[in-house]
């Protein structure tokens, strides 16, 4: 297998569209992979759509149709020459979205799914020397528009473009926190692959673990050169045809353990070095004789301490499944639950080489019946995981300026946060390798959703004929991960039908019912059948419950944020979360790098433009209504909006984390950012960490201590345990006054097993408190501390100026400590204001009287030093204060 790239430079020019289109009809240069918004960017013809208003002045793309172009010299044969099984394919990994291709002024194929990675034969098109490949894309907007039209009018969806038409990234045309830039263009690789006899078409490795041994499973598709038609790159559905006439080909599977710089991170497991053969795959009886002495049977390792272990199969009909054992098998972990060896597999069939990895071990979804409902709990191997996760969704309104780095640095915000499971949302992408790579190598579990999301979708075969084979290649190219864990068949679309006024205008139509309860499970089921499959998010698990039942599998909690105060968390007791937020608005830098109102105000327009959220400023202003005092500037306004974000998700978070073991987890919404905005992300677009971030980091600790109501006026002390070991300690809860003074203490034993937690009744010496507004609760033991606030901050007799600071440059940025003379409540340092570059280690710092902390500041050297305890830069709840 050879492949000719075809990435690199192209050029792009509108071909129809608004007038705005037509000074863009002459060709200027494009970058493959990439989108027609970062060429004409890179090019200087438009102005940046993520600054000010340059989002409605750039609405005009999604709505053009563009052209790409590029030539190029081909040297080889063209498969009409001696070598007539010689095949030539233009492989395109991903194609955004309604495209027609032509080669040499021949249309190849036209194409439907951003979403489907295609193969198409062009032996008999190519000539030698020079070639011109043109892909010209329907513009997105219109397209949607006009298939809604041409099969019965729109199907119920929210915000404005019927984004349900398409298989296409939805949230490419705005969400409530993303963007409208309606992108078209190559945004994956392309390129020609040639190959003679035969190639691998699809393999899924798929795992299970028996007692101590391993079990590989490798379903290996191959395709013949004598096959015709084209073919997603990923097949994962029934043998290819053209192959079962051919003798004597084999798909041979080699087992590894994955080396890294510090060796093998197969911990020791026991492979044999191997070669063994079924009966008939050579076209003898006989099996092959393993390395080392006497026959073994096939793929089952010989002895102990080698490195790896082989296994022929003859490919019969397209297909052959390989299988191998390994005894002793190094079991792969969630985070915090062990380590994550990880194998390597190689598989061949004549000259063509697939190679991937996989991790052993097994998942399983708990939800029978018990007094309580019906839990939502993950199992891996054997043991309970309570989940503590974060929704993910596209790191970027460009697609392909989701670079390797960016993704390693977000997943390493969330590991930072202790964050063990991301959900890979249904309104954007099934994402690069590279990030499920990384979640297998660090132990972050993967939900990932197939690319439904608050739309009612058709099942009529315009549509269906999309879904399957998208869906195959989905299954089959993500199944060797063993960071994946969960299918999810859609968000929020069963709720929606059930409670969002949908059915009237569904009287006679389809919605995507058939998608998520008969043909997504059966796909599952054929391809992947190693892990659970839940119908949507959230599910309760029964035709007759409401699918948000908070008794029964899993919810959504948006009551708060839209209607309720963060408080109202409490009136909830819910199995599991899928999902829950509250917003808040970017850093300084990143806000003001976009946002140039003048003056600077909540409600200025370019604001606005940044704040997608219905409402979403009165909702901030009645959210911090009761806890926060009421912001004079933009300055406090800014501090406070993001406080109370960071307040309202802690508050969630350690409420139903109190609920454990009834409870199973939480994902909260959402991680990350796809521009800069206004939004619930706890790391903004710029890479910045809000201060919720930091609330997070301490309510997702492995091992809590949380203050929760008991009673009336009662308190209890909660311990929760999601370690993986027992824990017990002695567990000291004092009650101080701002000034330092310990007013009672006592000590209590606590202890839970893994997954469980345990909790103690305070007497009312410590749960009452003499003065509310001026008394904390200290709670120390099990490596932790929590300080608990018996009132709000606006009820709070704080110091404006409770701190002393010093600072010390260093070369990469500075040193600053800080010093509380009484009690000073979340102390955060901002440096961003001082350098948009600058990161700091640590934030929501709560002091006792006396007690200090330093901050360490990265990413900037020589920045002003002096300047990074300036009011605005060294923040704390009673700089909130009058």
């Amino acid at each position: 297998m050879e492949r000719t790239t075809l990435d690199g430079t192209w050029t792009v020019e509108a071909v129809h569209g608004p007038a705005q289109a037509d000074a863009h009809r002459e060709p200027v240069d494009a970058i493959v992979p990439g989108c027609v918004h970062t060429d004409l960017l890179r090019e200087g013809r438009i102005p940046d759509p993520f600054d000010g208003d340059n989002e409605a002045a750039t609405q005009w793309i999604g709505d053009t149709v563009w052209r790409y172009r590029r030539t190029f010299t081909w040297s080889g044969e063209t498969g009409t020459g001696p070598n007539t099984h010689a095949r030539h394919d233009l492989v395109a990994d991903g194609l955004d979205t309604l495209a027609t291709i032509e080669l040499n002024g021949i249309v190849v194929a036209t194409t439907a799914n951003q979403h489907r990675a295609y193969r198409f034969p062009v032996g008999h098109l190519l000539r030698p020397g020079t070639n011109e490949l043109v892909i010209t894309f329907d513009a997105p907007v219109p397209a949607a528009e006009r298939l809604s039209a041409l099969h019965g009018g729109e199907l119920p969806h929210v915000n404005h473009h019927p984004y349900n038409a398409l298989r296409k990234n939805a949230s490419n045309f705005g969400w409530d926190w993303g963007i409208d830039v309606a992108t078209s263009g190559i945004w994956k690789s392309i390129g020609i692959e040639s190959w003679s006899d035969a190639r691998i078409a699809a393999v899924r490795p798929l795992v299970d673990v028996d007692g101590t041994t391993g079990v590989l499973t490798a379903h290996v598709d191959v395709e013949s050169a004598g096959s015709t038609g084209a073919f997603s790159q990923h097949i994962g559905s029934a043998p290819v045809a053209g192959v079962s006439g051919r003798a004597g080909l084999e798909a041979r599977v080699t087992l590894t353990p994955h080396v890294t710089a510090g060796g093998a991170d197969g911990h020791g497991a026991a492979l044999a070095e191997q070669s063994t053969s079924a009966p008939g795959a050579s076209g003898t009886d006989a099996a092959a004789t393993p390395v080392g002495s006497g026959t073994v049977p096939p793929g089952r390792p010989s002895a102990p301490g080698a490195t790896s272990v082989t296994s022929v199969r003859a490919v019969v009909d397209g297909s052959a499944v390989v299988r191998l054992e390994v005894p002793d098998v190094a079991v792969w972990w969630p985070r915090g639950e062990g380590d994550q060896p990880l194998y390597d597999v190689r598989v061949e069939v004549g000259d063509d080489v697939w190679t991937g990895r996989v991790g052993f071990r097994t998942v399983t979804l708990d939800t029978a019946a018990d007094a309580g409902g019906a839990p939502f709990l993950l199992r891996v191997n054997d043991r309970p995981v309570i989940v503590r996760g974060a929704n993910w969704i596209p790191d970027h309104a460009y697609l392909t300026e989701m670079t390797p780095g960016r993704y390693a640095d977000r997943i390493d915000d969330a590991i930072e946060a202790n964050v063990n499971l991301l959900r890979i949302w249904g309104g954007g992408i099934y994402e690069s390798d590279d990030l499920y790579d990384r979640c297998d190598e660090l132990g972050v579990l993967v939900w990932q959703d197939f690319l439904f999301a608050c739309a009612a979708y058709a099942e009529e075969p315009w549509l269906a004929d999309e879904v399957e084979p998208e869906v195959r290649e989905a299954v089959t190219r993500l199944s060797p991960h063993p960071s994946l864990v969960v299918w999810n068949g859609n968000n929020e679309n069963l709720v929606a039908y059930a409670e969002w006024g949908w059915r009237p205008s569904l009287v006679g139509r389809t919605w995507g019912n058939g998608y998520y309860r008969s043909l997504l499970p059966s796909i599952v089921a054929e391809l992947d059948p190693t892990r659970p499959y839940t119908p949507g998010s959230p599910f309760s698990f029964d035709e007759y419950l409401t699918p948000n039942d908070e008794r029964n599998g899993s919810v959504h909690i948006w009551d708060v944020w839209n209607r309720l105060d963060y408080r109202a968390y409490a009136d909830w007791n819910p199995r599991f979360v899928a999902e829950f937020g509250f917003q808040g608005p970017p850093a300084w830098s990143t806000l003001t790098a976009v946002v140039h109102d003048e003056p600077l105000d909540p409600d200025g327009h370019e604001m606005l433009v940044h704040q997608k959220a219905d409402q979403g400023n009165r909702k901030l202003a009645d959210g911090m209504r009761g806890h926060l005092p009421t912001p004079t500037s933009i300055e406090d306004w800014h501090w406070a909006s993001q406080l109370n974000q960071a307040h309202a998700i802690r508050f969630g978070m350690e409420w139903f984390r109190s609920r454990t073991p009834d409870n199973t987890g939480m994902i909260v919404w959402q991680l990350n950012d796809d521009w800069p905005v206004v939004s619930w992300a706890l790391v903004d677009h710029a890479g910045i960490r809000k201060p919720v971030w930091y609330a997070v980091r301490q309510a997702y600790q492995p091992v809590l201590l949380t203050v929760q109501p008991s009673g009336g006026s009662g308190l209890d002390v909660v311990l929760v345990n999601a370690s993986g070991a027992p824990v017990a300690d002695e567990v000291t809860v004092s009650r101080v006054a701002f000034d330092g003074t310990v007013l009672d203490s006592s000590s209590f034993s606590l202890a839970a097993a893994p997954a469980d937690a345990d909790r103690v009744t305070l007497p009312a010496s410590l749960a009452v408190p003499g003065d509310a507004g001026s008394e904390v609760l200290v709670v120390t033991g099990a490596g932790t501390r929590t300080v608990f606030d018996f009132a709000e901050v606006v009820d709070q007799v704080l110091a404006r100026a409770p701190l002393s600071a010093s600072v010390t440059a260093t070369d990469d940025g500075a040193v600053v400590t800080v010093t509380a003379t009484s009690y000073a409540r979340d102390v955060s340092l901002f440096p961003d204001r001082v350098d948009p570059a600058a990161r700091v280690d640590d934030g929501l710092v709560s002091l006792l009287a006396g007690e200090s902390v330093t901050f360490t500041v990265t990413g900037a050297p020589g920045i002003d030093a002096e300047a990074l305890v300036g009011p605005f830069v060294l923040r704390h709840a009673g700089s909130l204060l009058p």
